[in-house]
């Protein structure tokens, strides 16, 4: 019996272990964008808007948006408000697929980056704006010029992830250890 109260005391150590340090493996991700990933709209955005499960850095928080020729479309910095960040278009966008690009870095210092597409088509498409080249690219716009396939780390599967499994598997066979030390004892 006393071996049965070890066994649970240690269970019960494991848990609360799991369930105390979840956030110190919590990296930031993205959990809402306006316009939505895969969106097919009838009007012209006029900002991107995406919120985050942590607070955002403004100084280390990047938003692009691209045509599908890869032309970085005119729009303001990047600006944080808590958990979210936003750009504003300068001019309305013309119909086409777009690539949101975005960067920011997670309470621990890990960076996460993703991409995400969304389709303009407008019933009355407005007039095209003039490509305006840009004279001198900031850091924030070098910062997010991440390929198409970068995904975040938490939908891959990422570090975290592994730790809570590797957490369970240890609470499982201490279980089963235990288990079989009393089972035994009783033969």
């Amino acid at each position: 019996m006393r071996l049965l109260r070890l066994v649970a005391a240690a269970l019960a150590a494991a848990l609360l272990a799991v369930l105390t340090a979840g956030p110190a493996w919590a990296h930031n991700a993205l959990v809402e964008a306006e316009p939505s990933k895969d969106a097919k709209l009838t009007a012209a955005p006029e900002q991107v808007r995406l919120r985050f499960l942590q607070k955002l850095d403004e100084d280390r928080t990047t938003i692009a948006v691209t045509d599908a020729e890869g032309r970085k479309v005119p729009a303001s910095e990047p600006k944080a408000d808590g958990k979210a960040g936003s750009i504003t278009f300068a001019e309305p966008l013309p119909n086409g697929v777009y690539t949101v690009t975005y960067g920011v870095v997670s309470q621990d210092g890990h960076p996460v980056r993703g991409t995400y597409s969304f389709t303009v088509n407008a019933v009355a498409p407005p007039t095209a704006p003039s490509p305006s080249p840009s004279s001198s690219p900031s850091a924030a716009a070098a910062a997010v010029a991440a390929p198409a396939s970068v995904i975040l780390e938490e939908e891959k599967g990422g570090p975290a992830w592994l730790a809570i499994a590797a957490v369970i598997g240890v609470i499982v066979l201490v279980g089963v250890a235990g288990a079989a030390l009393v089972r035994r004892r009783r033969s």
